[in-house]
């Protein structure tokens, strides 16, 4: 079924923990009759929710993966993707919002901006996406929807209108007052599937009155024809509804609307505001690089009739071979048609072109055109790869990926289970671009690295699952980093005889401290001592010595060296010579730059009761952690800290023991801090002590 390109939207689903989103998504496909049964997050039905496919995420009732489905609502298709919440799992967050041209803010209604609400928001704005905001869960105690409509003023900057205003909070939630129509709302039948309007309750009159006023005098800002409308008295929906879209679309405005996805009130009216004010493929401005200009932006066109362009944005390995989602920015893609890989610069056919419902397949389709969300099967490809029709050389920007912070290491115990092992490693690290594996050159162990606990956590338990393989792991192990504190010169020549050709270069400079950035090289060299072709060799050798500190073993950020001389043999010098001179001068100047080690530090978000407040701050100072903000609201209290990483293992045990496991905490990278000294010499004297046993 073809769907003109206004009728088209491709939203995702974005919040906190536990903000209800999968819930959500659960009820928008049971409306849109995508399904016929409703099932719960943590359901006694033991099904759990549609969107949730993986058995792990039926178990513990979080969103690990990202999942795409394709739902229909008053003849407008929308293409839903459902992310995680979890800070952990911020890639597939990342990914989906990269190819999304709208999305849904959830937010509690007791919880309001909560810690993982900034980072989604930030992710957000990066890639510039409009919003509606929902405030879910009206019926909860405490709840309080027009906090939570301050707090996104105050806390993410928005300029936040209310849509609704609530029809009763707590138990005695029963609907909401539309401010366009000022109709009183509510939703009844087993599933809330029957809507009812009517008059507005003579006791919320006043301040659905009042509220509509706020809501006209923000949205008139964006259209002069309702603003005029307001002084004659001559408004109309439509008007409002056309002010409101304008708004959303420039990111000036938040529709603000509510509800109880649990109890299946207002899901209905924020799909329509989905379908009002969240932006069509052509709404959105999308730019590529051009390789044959040297990444100069080109802008995309979504018309069906141009060369085709699309992102993979996803890669999955199913029963049939590995899937590849994909977003169609130009063009069409057909059945059988030629692609054109920029990256690799392979060619291949389109063999099946599927429509995906979270994890299976819905349908096989011969066409899809630009704007929409599809998957191939059986493509050799890689994620962030950009498939064009041939002929083109362009390349979609990148998506932003997060370095990992928390290594682990992993054995297995025979020769036959580690080749599954293998696999497994092959196929997790071309899923997902944050989890990384090497094999250390020292143990010879296989380490795997990721964005936290949980994300390895759930890996080692997909491997034992998925693959059979009974993995042993190693004490975590957090990537700690080197830089120095002083300037340094530098004058070094390397001088190699063997008999007959031998090695010479010598290199003149200085290393210095470097605030932005990991590393940078600065070419001064003068009056051709060392010919142009050897400069490329010297900056390899710099960088080939920053990759293992003298003081751990790791890596060695925050360097600027520049090279202002040095000197050529006519026979002896060559590319090895000028690489081993320049990291030769390097390692000789490091240890007299002052050189000390860095720790990750971790922006820690600690939420649950406020009796509990006292036991959480003294928790976190005994993990050399400084508390940043706190904030205490009747019952409900979050402190906000920054923790070194290597104090916070087996802090979510710690923490349900504090509580009573009634507090939850996120923990996301923030920077790099100075170990201190005490612990410095410790994390030296184990690096000394490990290079003594491998006789290094």
């Amino acid at each position: 079924m073809k769907t003109e390109l206004s009728k088209m939207r491709n939203i995702g689903i974005s919040a906190h923990i536990d903000s209800g989103k999968t819930t959500l998504t659960e009820r928008i496909l049971f409306y849109c009759k995508k399904i016929h049964k409703i099932h719960e997050v943590r359901g006694k039905d033991g099904v759990g929710a549609t969107m949730d496919s993986m058995e792990l995420e039926k178990e513990r009732g979080i969103t690990i993966a990202s999942a795409a489905t394709r739902v229909f609502w008053e003849n407008y298709s929308i293409n839903i993707i459902d992310t995680p919440g979890h800070v952990d799992f911020t890639i597939e967050v990342e990914r989906a919002l990269r190819v999304l041209d709208g999305a849904v803010l959830v937010l509690c209604s007791v919880g309001g901006v909560q810690s993982q609400s900034v980072t989604v928001d930030r992710q957000l704005k990066r890639y510039n996406v409009p919003r509606l905001a929902f405030i879910n869960k009206l019926d909860r105690v405490g709840a309080d929807p027009i906090k939570v409509k301050e707090q996104l003023i105050e806390k993410l900057g928005h300029n936040a209108v209310l849509m609704q205003v609530p029809i009763g909070l707590e138990d005695n939630h029963q609907g909401v007052i539309d401010l366009v129509t000022m109709e009183a709302v509510t939703f009844e039948g087993a599933n809330g599937e029957i809507v009812r309007r009517g008059a507005t309750p003579e006791h919320l009159k006043a301040e659905a009155y009042e509220k509509r006023e706020e809501m006209l005098d923000a949205v008139s800002m964006f259209s002069d024809e309702l603003m005029e409308a307001i002084l004659e008295d001559k408004v109309t929906e439509n008007l409002i509804y056309d002010a409101v879209r304008r708004g959303t679309l420039s990111q000036k405005l938040t529709p603000v609307f509510m509800g109880s996805a649990y109890k299946n009130k207002g899901i209905q009216l924020l799909l329509d505001g989905i379908t009002r004010y969240l932006p069509c493929p052509a709404d959105t401005e999308t730019t590529a690089l051009d390789l044959d200009k040297e990444g100069e932006k080109i802008g995309l066109l979504p018309d069906p009739q141009k060369p085709s362009v699309s992102l993979v944005f996803k890669l999955e390995d199913g029963p049939y071979g590995q899937l590849t989602y994909i977003r169609i920015y130009q063009g069409t893609i057909r059945k059988g048609e030629e692609l054109l890989n920029t990256r690799s610069g392979k060619k291949f056919r389109v063999g099946r072109l599927i429509r995906m419902h979270a994890d299976s397949v819905e349908d096989d389709i011969s066409e899809a055109l630009c704007g929409d969300i599809v998957a191939l099967f059986g493509i050799d490809c890689a994620s962030g790869d950009t498939f064009v029709k041939p002929g083109l050389n362009i390349a979609m920007t990148p998506t932003y990926t997060p370095e990992p912070v928390i290594s682990l290491a992993i054995s297995t115990s025979d020769k036959r289970t580690s080749d599954k092992l293998s696999k497994a490693l092959n196929r997790f690290t071309k899923e997902d671009p944050t989890f990384k594996t090497y094999v250390d050159p020292e143990s010879k162990q296989t380490i795997i690295q990721g964005m936290g606990e949980l994300h390895l956590d759930v890996y080692i338990e997909r491997m034992k699952r998925e693959y059979k393989v009974p993995v042993e792991t190693g004490k975590p192990e957090v990537a700690y980093r080197e830089t120095i504190s002083r300037k340094i010169d530098f004058d070094y020549t390397h001088k190699k005889q063997t008999g007959g050709a031998g090695q010479f270069g010598r290199v003149i400079g200085t290393i210095e401290p470097l605030s932005e950035g990991s590393y940078e090289f600065v070419d001064n060299v003068k009056g051709g001592h060392i010919p142009r072709e050897f400069i490329p060799s010297c900056n390899k050798g710099f960088q080939a010595a920053l990759k293992k500190g003298r003081l751990t073993g790791f890596p060695i950020v925050g360097i600027k060296v520049t090279l202002t001389d040095g000197q050529a043999h006519a026979v002896d010098s060559s590319d090895l010579a000028f690489q081993t001179a320049a990291r030769d001068a390097f390692y000789k100047s490091y240890s007299k730059a002052s050189p000390y080690i860095l720790e990750p530090i971790m922006k820690v978000s600690v939420e649950g009761p406020s009796e509990f407040a006292g036991n959480v701050f003294s928790s976190i100072n005994q993990r050399r952690g400084i508390i940043v903000s706190s904030l205490e609201d009747g019952t409900f209290a979050r402190v906000d800290a920054e923790v070194p990483l290597s104090e916070m293992f087996g802090y979510a045990t710690t923490l349900r023991s504090l509580t009573q496991g009634k507090a939850e905490f996120t923990m996301e990278f923030l920077k790099y801090g100075r170990v201190p000294s005490n612990i410095a010499e410790e994390l030296m004297e184990n690096y000394e002590k490990k290079r003594g046993h491998k006789g290094d």
